[in-house]
């Protein structure tokens, strides 16, 4: 069974680009992935639109969102554990936090512009 709990927007382009790296990455398998672009799992303790709106995943029974979550799958993946672990350091937590708040303002532009390139 996997360690962690990673829910994304599989109707994403960008997530699942992204999550396609990072499935290739778990080579352990300690990640499941799950898809909540057609719904939240019933398993799930948050609703769809908040799942949809900042990156989630549980990690010991603690559901953590934004940076947080994002630290949280590096630290299940080996090659990526390292940078897991920085994350933990004070001030980095506040850090990445604010910088992933900064990526959700253009979140939609990136996400128009990798459909385009999908659909070419």
């Amino acid at each position: 069974m996997a360690d962690l709990v990673v829910w994304y927007d599989g109707a994403c382009p960008l997530c699942r680009r992204e999550i396609a790296a990072l499935r290739k990455l778990d080579r352990r398998r300690a990640i499941r992935f799950v898809d909540v672009s057609e719904g939240a799992p019933e398993s799930c303790p948050l609703s769809q639109e908040d799942l949809l709106a900042r990156f989630h995943a549980r990690e010991n029974g603690r559901v953590l969102s934004g940076a947080a979550a994002f630290a949280a799958m590096w630290r299940a993946i080996p090659l990526l554990r390292p940078l897991g672990e920085l994350a933990r350091i004070p001030p980095l937590p506040w850090l990445l936090e604010r910088l992933y708040r900064r990526f959700l303002v253009v979140r939609p532009r990136l996400q128009r512009w990798i459909a385009r390139r999908e659909a070419a």
